[in-house]
């Protein structure tokens, strides 16, 4: 089950055809030309942030060395990992895809 998200009133027809343009994105260049002109550089480095931590929460990696490898504060990290554990299934389901495509290399 996943965290309230206070109804799902952030999903309406902007944020689908955001959702609709991501999915079309083809390889790593799309997306890095795309997002680059989409975020500004700071509000792409905390999305980078934010799936280092996840990453790291996943490797087991406690808070004080994850905040100390990333700058993210211990609270961010807190709350990223109730996402991760609590969340929609968008984390894990990242997470999952990267260990297969680990496994397939």
């Amino acid at each position: 089950m996943g965290m309230p998200m206070a109804g799902d009133d952030w999903r309406n027809e902007v944020t689908a055809d955001l959702f609709d343009a991501v999915v079309t994105l083809e390889d790593r260049d799309e997306a890095a030309a795309f997002f680059r002109d989409l975020c500004t550089r700071r509000e792409l480095e905390e999305l980078s942030r934010r799936w280092a931590v996840v990453r790291k929460l996943a490797a087991g990696i406690p808070y004080r060395r994850i905040h100390d490898e990333t700058g993210v504060s211990t609270a961010t990290i807190s709350r990223i990992n109730q996402w991760l554990q609590h969340g929609a299934g968008g984390y894990q389901m990242m997470l999952e895809r990267f260990d297969q495509e680990t496994d397939d290399s």
